[in-house]
């Protein structure tokens, strides 16, 4: 439902296009690891992967299961909540884990948070946190790098710049880009692990800004 819905009501906010790389394989059992940028961009990604025939278990922040309606709605389907900061942390993992077991694909956003920026442009993902590292070495999935770009121009800034963008966006029908890369291997130990993951979602994140035009993703 989540991924059905988020493919029916992105296309009101904004013009989505979607590519991948050559060898690009949403395999079952895969990690899709994606940038992450605004409240609008897991939209953005399921909508995509919903075009691409992949509805995946999302990793999340705890605080949607409080949402009466959407909360519900999350459990039903398999979603896995991310309690920060808290000792049932570690259950995410384990949840995430048991889905890939089952054949599921997990989405999982690295950074753990969203960029402190109020402007709307583009920059490569922040530093990674170890949750993605430590589900590959529980389960050995391969990792499917995700970057998407342009959900900063639905909804980003401060709270009231965030409402009159997603307001707004109707008219102005940002352009937004979704690009999956080709599977990673995450052979390594620890910190390289980490780092490795985070520089294919970086490449992944570079195409796709770059095919907006952005600045950050040009120069590079």
């Amino acid at each position: 439902m989540l991924s059905r819905l988020a493919d029916a009501l992105v296309p009101a906010v904004g013009r989505l296009t979607v590519t991948t790389d050559a060898g690009a394989e949403l395999a079952p059992g895969s990690i899709i690891a994606a940038n992450h940028t605004s409240l609008a961009d897991p939209a953005v990604v399921l909508a995509a992967l919903h075009r691409l025939g992949v509805r995946p278990v999302v990793m999340a922040t705890a605080g949607l299961w409080r949402v009466p309606v959407l909360g519900r709605a999350l459990t039903r389907e398999g979603h896995i909540p991310v309690h920060r900061g808290d000792r049932r942390a570690a259950d995410a993992l384990n949840g995430a884990a048991e889905a890939l077991e089952r054949g599921r694909l997990v989405l999982i956003y690295a950074e753990g948070g969203l960029p402190h920026r109020a402007d709307a442009a583009e920059a490569e993902p922040e530093a990674f946190r170890s949750g993605l590292s430590r589900l590959v070495q529980l389960t050995g999935a391969p990792v499917v790098p995700v970057g998407q770009a342009g959900a900063r121009r639905v909804t980003s800034g401060s709270r009231a710049k965030q409402l009159a963008g997603l307001f707004t966006a109707p008219l102005r029908r940002p352009r937004l880009h979704v690009h999956v890369g080709e599977p990673v291997e995450l052979t390594a130990d620890g910190a390289a692990r980490t780092e490795r993951a985070r520089a294919a979602v970086t490449a992944a994140w570079r195409t796709a800004a770059a095919r907006l035009g952005e600045p950050a993703a040009l120069a590079a």
